[in-house]
C-alpha cells in the first residue's frame, strides 16, 4: 500500500440505500475493497468518536481546542478527519461505525465505553487513548495504586473503604484536630476524597489552632470552585473516601497536559483551596499561566502517560517543599486557549499517525505550517503588557528586584493574664492527666478537649454565695472567687472554643508523700494556674491589615496605578510570607494577603495556604532579657526621680544620643496623676461590671450577653453594631471581663503599701486606654480621654527605651532580638543579585544561541526540540541555586513562566517579595540596628545609613504603632555593569503605622473614624535623604556585623504534625507569575 499527500478526497461512507441494497456482507466487502485500494491519494481517516459537545467548529472553534487541533491536522493534507457523532455512536451497532486507521476516543459523561471497546477490538484501529485503561480513571483508588506501581510519587494517603453508608469501621478514629486511618495518623489539615473519581466534592478540614472549620472543592460553578464553612468539623461518613495529606502549595495548582510520552505542557492555575474565586480575563476565560517542567516532572509526566495509555492525558502536580506529587489523573484533557499549544499538539498527533501508519513517510515539519498563513490574530487576554522601563520616576534604567518588608500586627484586644493558686482537687486531677501523671511537672492546655475539661471543673468550683469568714481570710476567698469566675468568663466566650488567643497553664507549687503499698509516691496539693487570654486581632485589626495589603499592590510596585496586579499578570513574582507564632500576628498576615493579591472569602483557607510560620526568627525576646531589664531598671531611675532630664536645646544638634530620649521632662509629676485618673476608670467599669454580675446571680442562664463568635468575627470586618446598640462593650469582653483588665492594671501600677510605682504597667494602662477609647467609647467613661493624654506621655518616653536607654544599649539590644530576622533580609537581597546577575548571564547566552540557530533549518531546529527544551529547563534550574538556606535544603522548585506560551516581552524579569510578620519588639529592634549600626566599633567613621532628617522624624514618632512597617526595596540598573557596585541601590522608607490623630480630635473624620473603630494607617516616609545613593554593598557591610551568618541557619524541618501553622522556613514557594487579577473587569480580588 502506497500513501501520499496528494488533493482532498472525501472518504466514502455508504449512504442508507447502499446499505438496503447490499447489505451488511457487501458492505464489509467495500470497506476491505477501500482498504487495500492502491490509490495514491488515499489519506489516513482518523475517526473521532467522541460525544459531539466535546467538539466544537465554526464560529466557536477559540474556544474549542478538539476543533482547532483537528482543523491543523487537516491542513496538513494527510488526513481525513472522520465524526462519528452522537446518533451513530448511541444508536447505531459497532459494524455499522465508519472505518478509520486511527482512532480518538475518550469517555465523557454519557459515552457507550464498553461499546467503543467492541469497536476497537473488532476494526483493530490505532488507538490514541487505550479504552480499557479509561474505567481506571473512574476510581480514585486505582488511580493511586496503578501510580504508585509505576514509582509516581503521590501524597501520603489512606482508605477508608464502607459497604454501606455510615459504617462504623474499627480502624478508623477521628478526633478534633485529626483522624487516624490503620493507625496511619492525619493531622488537620488533611483531604478527604471520595473514592469515585466522578464525584468532585473534596473536603480540605482545618485544625481547631486555625479557627476550624472546612473547605469544599467543586467543579466550577459560575466563578467559584469552593466554599468554607466555618461550622462544619466532622467529617463525612456515608461514603468510602481517601484521606490524603494536605500539601501547601502557595495558593497554587499545576495542570500538566501530555501529548504522547515525549510532549508535556503544564499550567500554572489559582488553586481552589485558597478564597475559590476563579481568576477569569475580560473574555470569562480562567487565566492559566505556562510555566516549566523540571527534568523530574516531565519524566513523570512521561510515566503518567505510560502508565494508564492514555497518550492525550492530563494529571493534577503539587508542588511542596521541593519536590512534586500527582495527586488526580483526568485523562483525555487538551490546553485552553494557546495557539502555540494547538500547533504543538497537531504536531506531535501528526508525528503519532504517521508512524503507526505510515512510518516510512517523513514526519519532519515543514518550514512554514500549512494553517498560518490564514490563522487569526490571538485574541488578547485584557492584560496590559509593559516593557522594563517601567519605574518611571526612578529612570528607565531602573528595575524594581525585591521587596522586602518586616510589618507589625494590626489592633487588637488588649493582651492579659490571669494567675490563682489553686488547690481544688479536681484542677490538680486535670494538671495530672495532661501532664502525663508527673507530679513535678507542668501542663499546658490549649486545645478544644482541655479547655472545655477545665471550664466544666471551674463552674462546678466558682460559689455561687460567698461565705462571711471576716479578716483576710475572707478577703482572699472572694479574691479567688472572683479569680475562678474571670477564668469562666474567658473561657465562656463565644461558645465554643476556636482559634488560638487563650491557653491555660498549671504548675505544680507543693507536694506531699503519700503511700502506695510498699512505695511513696509524690501528690501535687498546691498548683499555679495561669490563664493567658486577650491579644485578639480586632475587626479594625483585619481592616486595617487588608487596607495595607491593598495600599502595597498599588504604590510599593512600579506601575500605572496597577502596581503589582500587573507585575502579577506579566512578569515573574516570587513572594513568600512569613509570621510569628501569635495568633494576631498570623491573621494579620493573612488579611494582608488578602488584600495584597486581592482575595475574597474567610481568613483561614488563606492563612494555611499562604502564610510560614517562623517563630525563631519573628518571636521571643532571644537572649536580650537581661539587657532589657537593665535598660528598665535605669528607665525606672529617670521616671521616678524626678530629676530633670538634660533635653535638646539650641546647642545640641543630636537629641536622640542622650539617654533617656523621649521622656517627658514632668515624668515622675505625671505618675500620680496617671495613677489617679486609673482609680476614676476602674470605678466606673466596677459600677457596670456589679450591675451585670447581679443580672448573672438572678439567672443561671448566661445568654444576658449576646453571645461572642471570635470564629465567624475573624470573618468579618464591621464592628458589632448590635453590641454596641446595647450599651456592651465592642467585641468578645463583657464588663466582668473589662473590669477585671481595669482593676489589674490598677493594683499593678502602684503598690499604695510599699508606695512603689511599676513604670512596666505604663505601656499596659496606654494599650488599654487607646483600646476603649477606639472601641467602648459609646460607654462614655468620664476622664478616659484625659487618662489617654497623660499615659501616651510617659508610654512615648517608656515604649522606645525598653529597648535601650541609649543608642548604644539600643543597637545591643536590638541585634540580639533581630539577628536572625537580620540575617535573613541579608540572604533576600544576596539571593535577589545573585538571581539578576545569573538572569542576566542567561540571557546574553540564550541571544548567542539564537543569533546561532537562526541560520540553522527548521526541520533540524525542530527534530531537536525535546533535547533544547530539557536543557534549556536544566540551565534554568541550575540558576535558580541561592545562598538561602530554605532554597537549598529545601530544592524548592520556581513555578517558572514558559516564555513560548506566555505572550510576554521580558519573561526574564523576577520580582522577589518577602513580608515579614512580627510585634513591636522586632520592629523597634530592626529599626534601631538600621540607625544606629555605624555606632559599632567595627564600623567606625562610616556615616549612618539614615539621614539626620530621619532620626528626628524617629524621635519624635516615639511610638510604632499597630501595622507600623519598614521597607526595603532594591533596584537594578541594567544600563551599569554587573562588577560595579552601583548597579545595585536600596532604599529604605518606614511608616509609624495607626494615626491616632482621631482620638485627639473632633472633627467630621474623627467621627467617621470613630463609628468604624478603626484608624488610618500613615504613609511610607523616607529613611535617606532625597537624591541619596544607597548601594548594597554598603548595605552588606553596615548590617552584617548584626546578622546571623547564613551557614548558622539551621536546616529547616517538617513538623511531624500540625500544631498551628507551617514551621518550615521554606514551605510555601510562591508563583512566579501565579494569575493575573481582572476580576473587576467582568463583575464587581491572590486573593
Amino acid at each position: 500500500m502506497r500513501w501520499s499527500c496528494g488533493k482532498v478526497v472525501a472518504h466514502h461512507r455508504p449512504s442508507r440505500l447502499e446499505e438496503a441494497a447490499f447489505g451488511e456482507d457487501r458492505l464489509t466487502e467495500m470497506a476491505k475493497k477501500c482498504e487495500n485500494d492502491d490509490d495514491v491519494d488515499r489519506k489516513i481517516t482518523i475517526g473521532v468518536c467522541v460525544m459531539e459537545k466535546k467538539v466544537k467548529c465554526g464560529p466557536e472553534v477559540f474556544s474549542a481546542p478538539m476543533g482547532q487541533i483537528l482543523e491543523r491536522l487537516q491542513a496538513f493534507g494527510e488526513f481525513e478527519i472522520i465524526h462519528f457523532g452522537d446518533k451513530v455512536i448511541l444508536e447505531e451497532p459497532i459494524e455499522r461505525w465508519p472505518i478509520c486507521d486511527c482512532l480518538i476516543a475518550f469517555h465523557s459523561s454519557g459515552y457507550p465505553l464498553e461499546k467503543a471497546e467492541a469497536y476497537a477490538a473488532l476494526r483493530k484501529p490505532f488507538l490514541v487513548n487505550e479504552l480499557g485503561r479509561q474505567h481506571l480513571l473512574h476510581d480514585r483508588r486505582k488511580v493511586y495504586e496503578c501510580l504508585e506501581s509505576y514509582g509516581i510519587p503521590v501524597p501520603r494517603y489512606a482508605l477508608v473503604n464502607r459497604e454501606k453508608p455510615y459504617q462504623e469501621l474499627d480502624y478508623f478514629v477521628e478526633e478534633e484536630d485529626f483522624v487516624e486511618v490503620h493507625g496511619q495518623r492525619f493531622w488537620k489539615p488533611f483531604v478527604e476524597k471520595p473514592v469515585h473519581g466522578d464525584d468532585h466534592r473534596i473536603m480540605i478540614y482545618y485544625p481547631s489552632s486555625a479557627g476550624g472549620g472546612m473547605k469544599e472543592l467543586f467543579r466550577k460553578v459560575g466563578n467559584r470552585s469552593s466554599e468554607f464553612h466555618p461550622e462544619v468539623r466532622r467529617v463525612r461518613r456515608e461514603n468510602s473516601y481517601i484521606y490524603e495529606e494536605f500539601m501547601p502549595t502557595g495558593g497554587t495548582d499545576v495542570k500538566v497536559y501530555t501529548v504522547g510520552p515525549e510532549y508535556a505542557h503544564a499550567e500554572a492555575r489559582k488553586s481552589p483551596v485558597v478564597d475559590g474565586v476563579v481568576m477569569r480575563n475580560p473574555d470569562g476565560k480562567e487565566v492559566r499561566y505556562p510555566v516549566l517542567l523540571t527534568p523530574n516532572e516531565k519524566q513523570m509526566a512521561r510515566e503518567v502517560c505510560i502508565a494508564f495509555r492514555q497518550g492525550v492525558c492530563g494529571f493534577d502536580l503539587l508542588r511542596c517543599e521541593g519536590r512534586s506529587y500527582v495527586c488526580d489523573v483526568n485523562g483525555w484533557s487538551f490546553v485552553k486557549n494557546s495557539y502555540k499549544y494547538y500547533d504543538d499538539a497537531a504536531c506531535v498527533l501528526r508525528k503519532m499517525f504517521l508512524d503507526a501508519k505510515a512510518p516510512h513517510l517523513s514526519t519532519a515539519i515543514p518550514p512554514i505550517l500549512p494553517w498560518k498563513v490564514s490563522e487569526p490574530a490571538q485574541p488578547s487576554e485584557g492584560l496590559t503588557r509593559q516593557g522594563s522601563g517601567i519605574i518611571g520616576s526612578f529612570g528607565q534604567a531602573e528595575e524594581l528586584r525585591c521587596v522586602i518588608a518586616i510589618v507589625r500586627h494590626g489592633d487588637r484586644t488588649p493582651k492579659q493574664k490571669v494567675k490563682l493558686k489553686v488547690t481544688e482537687e479536681k484542677l490538680l486531677n486535670l494538671m495530672l492527666k495532661y501532664n502525663g501523671g508527673r507530679p513535678r511537672a507542668e501542663a499546658k492546655l490549649k486545645s478544644a478537649v482541655q479547655l472545655q475539661d477545665i471550664l466544666d471543673a471551674t463552674r462546678i468550683l466558682v460559689p455561687h454565695t460567698r461565705p462571711g469568714l471576716g479578716g483576710d481570710s475572707e478577703a482572699e476567698y472572694i479574691e479567688h472567687a472572683e479569680k475562678l469566675r474571670q477564668v469562666k468568663a474567658v473561657l465562656e466566650e463565644g461558645g465554643h472554643f476556636s482559634g488560638i488567643y487563650r491557653k491555660v497553664q498549671l504548675k505544680p507549687l507543693k507536694w506531699v508523700k503519700i503511700s502506695k503499698g510498699d512505695t511513696e509516691e509524690e501528690r501535687p496539693i498546691e498548683a499555679l494556674m495561669v490563664l493567658k487570654y486577650g491579644g485578639v486581632l480586632t475587626h479594625a485589626g483585619r481592616k486595617q491589615a487588608e487596607e495595607l495589603g491593598r495600599y502595597f499592590r498599588n504604590n510599593m510596585y512600579p506601575g500605572e496605578g496597577t502596581g503589582l496586579l500587573r507585575l502579577h499578570s506579566t512578569y515573574r513574582h516570587d513572594l513568600k510570607i512569613y509570621s510569628s507564632d501569635e495568633g494576631r500576628v498570623q491573621m494579620s498576615a493573612a488579611a494582608f494577603a488578602k488584600g495584597l493579591l486581592d482575595l475574597e472569602g474567610q481568613l483561614t483557607p488563606i492563612l494555611v495556604s499562604l502564610v510560614s510560620k517562623d517563630s525563631s526568627m519573628l518571636d521571643g525576646l532571644d537572649n536580650a532579657s537581661t539587657n532589657m531589664e537593665e535598660a528598665k531598671a535605669r528607665l525606672n531611675e529617670l521616671i521616678t526621680s524626678g530629676v530633670k532630664l538634660v533635653q535638646a536645646n539650641g546647642s545640641l544638634k543630636k537629641p536622640w544620643m542622650i539617654d533617656g530620649a523621649g521622656i517627658p521632662p514632668n515624668a515622675s509629676e505625671l505618675l500620680p496623676k496617671l495613677v489617679k485618673l486609673t482609680k476614676k476608670v476602674t470605678e466606673q467599669v466596677r459600677l457596670l461590671a456589679k450591675d451585670e454580675d447581679e443580672k448573672l446571680t438572678e439567672t443561671t442562664s448566661y445568654d444576658v450577653i449576646p453571645p461572642y463568635d471570635q470564629a465567624k468575627a475573624l470573618g468579618k470586618t464591621n464592628i458589632d453594631v448590635d453590641r454596641i446598640a446595647a450599651g456592651l462593650p465592642c467585641g468578645s469582653e463583657g464588663f466582668l471581663l473589662m473590669y477585671a483588665r481595669w482593676r489589674k492594671l490598677e493594683r499593678d501600677l502602684y503598690n499604695e503599701r510599699k508606695e512603689r510605682y511599676d513604670i512596666t504597667q505604663i505601656p499596659d494602662v496606654y494599650d488599654s486606654c487607646k483600646y476603649d477609647l477606639l472601641h467602648n467609647a459609646h460607654l462614655n467613661i468620664e476622664g478616659l480621654d484625659e487618662l489617654f493624654k497623660v499615659a501616651q506621655l510617659l508610654a512615648d518616653g517608656v515604649i522606645p527605651n525598653e529597648y535601650g536607654i541609649n543608642p548604644k544599649q539600643k543597637l545591643k539590644i536590638g541585634s540580639k532580638i533581630a539577628r536572625r530576622l537580620l540575617g535573613k533580609i541579608l540572604i533576600d537581597l544576596r539571593n535577589t543579585r545573585e538571581e539578576a546577575i545569573n538572569v542576566a548571564e542567561l540571557k546574553r547566552q540564550c541571544q548567542d544561541l539564537t543569533s546561532i540557530a537562526v541560520d540553522k533549518g527548521y526541520t533540524d531546529r525542530q527534530q531537536k526540540n525535546v533535547t533544547k527544551n530539557d536543557e534549556s529547563r536544566r540551565t534554568c534550574h541550575t540558576s535558580e541555586k541561592s545562598m538561602d538556606p530554605e532554597d537549598d535544603e529545601d530544592k524548592e522548585i520556581k513555578y517558572r513562566l514558559d516564555p513560548k506560551y506566555a505572550n510576554v516581552r521580558t519573561p526574564e524579569r523576577h520580582v522577589r517579595t518577602r513580608l515579614y510578620f512580627t510585634s513591636e519588639s522586632h520592629i523597634h529592634s530592626l529599626m534601631n540596628v538600621l540607625r544606629y549600626c555605624y555606632l559599632d566599633g567595627s564600623l567606625q567613621g562610616e556615616a549612618s545609613l539614615i539621614c539626620d532628617g530621619a532620626l528626628e522624624r524617629l524621635l519624635k514618632t516615639k511610638e510604632l504603632d499597630y501595622m507600623s512597617y519598614i521597607v526595603l526595596r532594591m533596584f537594578e540598573n541594567i544600563e551599569v555593569n554587573l562588577e560595579d557596585p552601583k548597579r545595585y541601590r536600596l532604599e529604605m522608607t518606614f511608616s509609624r503605622g495607626a494615626d491616632l490623630s482621631p482620638l485627639e480630635q473632633n472633627d467630621l473624620e474623627a467621627s467617621s473614624l470613630h463609628q468604624e473603630h478603626t484608624l488610618p494607617i500613615m504613609g511610607p516616609e523616607r529613611l535617606q535623604e532625597v537624591g541619596s545613593y544607597l548601594t548594597l554593598e554598603r548595605m552588606e557591610k553596615m548590617i552584617r556585623p548584626f546578622a546571623m551568618p547564613a551557614e548558622d541557619f539551621p536546616p529547616p524541618t517538617i513538623p511531624q504534625g500540625f500544631s498551628g501553622y507551617f514551621k518550615s522556613a521554606g514551605v510555601l514557594e510562591r508563583l512566579v507569575n501565579l494569575w493575573p487579577f481582572h476580576k473587576h473587569g467582568i463583575s464587581s480580588n491572590l486573593k
